[in-house]
């Protein structure tokens, strides 16, 4: 099939982690041709000669993939494709074949109509912020490398399976647990993995559909797990576990039909490790709740607070070289005895493996926590031209406040009592506001206070 170069490529769809943005009016098959010529010229320019390239299962990610594929070889580079795999597949293949180039076409979480690029250059990782500007640059210049790359095709399956069969060893307790991939691409690997375990499984969700018809494929927000709550009491299941649309990332559920957070489940891992690791500090975003950071301190460990971002802490628990970290929207990454990068699959299953050793439940292992009293992730509408100022403003009212505040990651303001946070999105046309407090009271004086901030300078 013959594609065209896309010389006026759409800027927005350059995003903070990743290029994302809907099919086909954002992003289409000459737009996956184009970035492919770009991608393979700027890697051919840095010394490299070969790449891998998956897909995730969304319905346009076929199509994208085939016009990256031809984009890329067309500048000489070759190209080693997995086909229909997880993001976390991707990453081990890039593991796996020591090849640290490549592009995973997905849209993660995002809605079914939006597809995108997930990329790395080289051996830094994931390519995010000011990189993925300064690639748009390069591709606007049109100067692409020629030559005539060739197309090797690998199974990464095997391998993948045979990584986790390695890693977990599982305690006499037999966990019952609901499976929900959310019809996303764990789908065509998740039975085969939990299997090799002693689990009592049910699953829901299970067939790898790109319509998602059972429900949005973002664990994050609680409204997406009903199903799987339902589930978990009608089984009288210890946990339901939940993942993304390409899945890198999880949700919970416990035996009460409870939604935790990641950051109270990184509290039972962080619990789990801290005595078994020799370096005894891990990595949270900013998003996470003070009960996080008051566990981990009191656990003996060192918090380090970060900005939000899979590509951003990815790399930054590896360059660190700590064994855990993680954000609120449910990447994790585990360097204790896994390579490092997220996957739903292994988040879950590290979990269940802390289950077999205990006869407590997620409740009784979690019942001495500090209680705070939040929000969740409060969404406002904002271009992606007009969000970083408003966010600039919110600063501007807490230096005039004399308030303490942390800039990170948009701007975190800090109060003995609580915390308000606003930031702009890096993966759509949003700002973000979160909020946290002792009291109900206090938290309610926050929302006012900061909400009022945002709305005077949307």
């Amino acid at each position: 099939m013959d594609y065209i170069y896309k010389k006026n490529i759409n800027s927005n769809i350059f995003r903070g982690y990743d290029i994302r943005g809907i099919y086909p009016t954002e992003l289409d098959e000459s737009t996956a041709y184009t970035i492919g010529l770009g991608f393979g010229s700027h890697i051919k320019n840095i010394g490299k000669q070969k790449c891998v390239v998956g897909h995730d299962n969304r319905l346009s990610s076929e199509s994208l993939y085939a016009a990256l594929i031809t984009g890329i070889r067309e500048t000489g580079i070759d190209v080693i494709s997995i086909g229909l795999c997880t993001t976390p597949m991707y990453y081990y293949a890039c593991i796996k074949l020591n090849i640290c180039s490549g592009v995973m076409v997905t849209a993660s979480h995002n809605p079914k109509d939006d597809n995108g690029f997930k990329f790395a250059f080289d051996e830094s990782g994931n390519c995010k912020g000011q990189e993925i500007q300064d690639f748009l640059a390069f591709i606007r210049k049109g100067i692409f490398n020629k030559g005539k790359g060739k197309l090797y095709k690998y199974d990464i399956t095997n391998d993948y399976i045979e990584l986790f069969k390695t890693n977990l060893h599982f305690g006499e307790r037999r966990v019952k647990a609901v499976i929900d991939p959310g019809n996303g691409t764990t789908g065509i690997i998740a039975r085969k993995i939990y299997e090799l375990f002693p689990i009592d499984l049910v699953f829901i969700n299970e067939e790898s559909d790109g319509h998602f018809p059972s429900h949005h494929p973002d664990p994050f927000v609680e409204d997406n797990l009903k199903q799987l709550k339902d589930k978990v009491l009608e089984e009288k299941a210890d946990i339901g576990i939940a993942f993304d649309g390409d899945g890198d990332r999880i949700g919970i559920i416990s035996p009460t039909g409870m939604f935790i957070p990641i950051d109270i489940y990184m509290i039972v891992i962080i619990r789990d490790i801290i005595n078994k690791v020799p370096k005894k500090e891990f990595l949270v975003d900013v998003k996470c709740s003070k009960t996080l950071t008051d566990a981990i301190e009191a656990a003996g460990g060192k918090v380090i607070t970060y900005r939000t971002g899979n590509s951003y802490i990815k790399a930054a628990v590896r360059d660190m070289d700590l064994p855990f970290g993680g954000e609120l929207s449910g990447h994790v990454f585990f360097r204790d005895r896994w390579p490092g990068f997220d996957s739903g699959l292994y988040a879950g299953l590290r979990l269940l493996e802390i289950l077999s050793f205990t006869d407590k439940n997620l409740h009784q292992l979690l019942n001495d926590l500090n209680d705070y009293y939040s929000t969740e992730e409060i969404k406002f509408k904002s271009s992606d031209d007009r969000k970083f100022g408003v966010v600039k403003k919110v600063e501007e009212y807490a230096k005039s406040k004399n308030y303490s505040y942390l800039t990170i990651d948009g701007v975190k303001v800090l109060f003995k009592d609580g915390w308000a946070l606003v930031r702009a999105s890096n993966t759509g046309p949003n700002l973000t506001a979160r909020f946290e407090a002792s009291t109900e009271a206090r938290l309610k004086e926050l929302q006012d206070e900061f909400i009022g901030v945002i709305n005077e300078n949307l």
